[in-house]
Formats: C-alpha cells, structure tokens, sequence
C-alpha cells in the first residue's frame, strides 16, 4: 500500500510545526519585528479552523485587503466577522489591536516636544552633548507642526570633528516623513563659533533637504551654556 500520498495530504496544525517556525515561539525567540504580518495576526486569533492554520487563516484575511494592514483595520466588525472562519471573537481580538496602536501613535503625537525657538533645541539637547569631551552630531526631525518626530545621533567622532553623511541625514527624513530638520553638534573645545567644515556640511544638508522639499531650520553649536544658532545669525 502506498501512504505517501496520505502523508502528503494532511494537513499540520500549528502545534504539529517545527518550533522554530511557531508564532509564538518564534516571537518569543526573536521578538515582533522578526514575525509577518500574518504571523502577528495568527497570534491574535490564536487558532484557526477545520481546514486552515491560524496563520492561513490571517494570509487569506490580508489578501483580501491587498496585503495591506492600513486597508484591514478600516474594516468593520460585521465585514471581518463576514469572511469564512472569522467569527466576532477574533475579528474583536483584531480591532482591538488595531484601536491600540491608534491610540499608542496618539499619545505619542501629544507627548511630542515642540520647537518654537534656538532655546528649544539647546533645552532639548543639552543633557545629551553640552557636556561631552568628545564631537556627536544629532538631527532633530520635526513636522509641520514643529513636533519632534525623531532625534538621531548621525555620527560620533573625536575632540575636534565628526564625519557626517548628508545620504544619511537625508534617508532618516524621508523614514519620517519629516518637513524640517535641525542640525546640532557640540564643541568640546569651548568655542561654539561654526568651522568651516561646519559651514560648508550646512550647505550640503540645506541643499539636499530643498531638493526634497524640506526644510534646514537651523543648526546649532553647543558647549555648555554656550550655543551657537546658525538661524539667529542669518547664515540659513
């Protein structure tokens, strides 16, 4: 009697599957970023039903919204509960994800520092390198509404420079979606008056940033309590 084909044919329940390939414990492993969309899903649903694991199960469900988890969570309750092995329970479980991460980003948005003024940034970042024997230079990435999207040390260097990457500066905007940008490095040395090699990396971030339409805010020197503001100087 030939059982290839029986063993062929059945289909592995999740519990069945090599542990390294389980969601969980692959989560737990590895942690979120290293599971699919539909791998995160499946740990929602946490079962799936007579004919598909829970991981196919979330595959077919994203299909049917392109593949795209902004177009899943539009959908209402009634229309996840309508796809075959969908009940409420687990199209609850994923809304109710969803509304989490809304309101995680929210609260997020309103702890935002904003930027109003030079002052601002020196408040900001002074705790950070005001201090340091050594050169760091950071990035402040803001939104229209001058919020602080992110702060990134782009380069860590020596007592008198630091190599800094325009390509970089630039890939972290575009990641964020940023509209302006401000530059800040320190001075270990005690003057804050920009170098030349200041000056010429300024222009080459502000012209950068107007090729995609985003806005060099300033850039500012820090020691201690001094500072230096390339704004209030007019030189952006």
């Amino acid at each position: 009697m030939n059982k290839t084909a029986n063993y062929e044919n059945k289909r592995l329940t999740i519990k069945e599957w090599s542990v390294q390939d389980r969601p969980r414990e692959k989560y737990a492993r590895n942690g979120a970023a290293a599971l699919s969309d539909a791998e995160l899903i499946a740990i929602l649903f946490r079962t799936g039903n007579a004919s598909e694991s829970a991981v196919e199960l979330a595959k077919r469900l994203l299909s049917s919204s392109n593949n795209s988890l902004n177009e899943l969570s539009e959908k209402t309750l009634r229309e996840l509960s309508e796809n075959k092995g969908i009940g409420q329970a687990k199209a609850m479980a994923l809304l109710t994800a969803f509304e989490i991460g809304r309101r995680v980003r929210a609260e997020k948005v309103e702890q935002k520092p904003q930027i109003q003024n030079s002052m601002d940034v020196v408040n900001f970042m002074q705790n950070k390198i005001a201090y340091l024997n050594h050169e760091e230079f950071w990035v402040l990435y803001l939104n229209n509404a001058n919020l602080i999207l992110k702060t990134a040390q782009i380069s860590k260097g020596g007592i008198t420079s630091t190599e800094v990457d325009t390509r970089i500066v630039m890939q972290e905007a575009v990641v964020q979606k940023a509209t302006q940008l401000i530059l800040c490095h320190n001075h270990p040395s005690g003057s804050v008056r920009p170098s030349r090699a200041d000056i010429n990396l300024t222009e080459r971030i502000s012209k950068a940033a107007k090729i995609m339409d985003i806005a060099l805010v300033d850039h500012i020197i820090i020691h201690r309590e001094k500072y230096y503001s390339f704004a209030e100087e007019g030189r952006i």
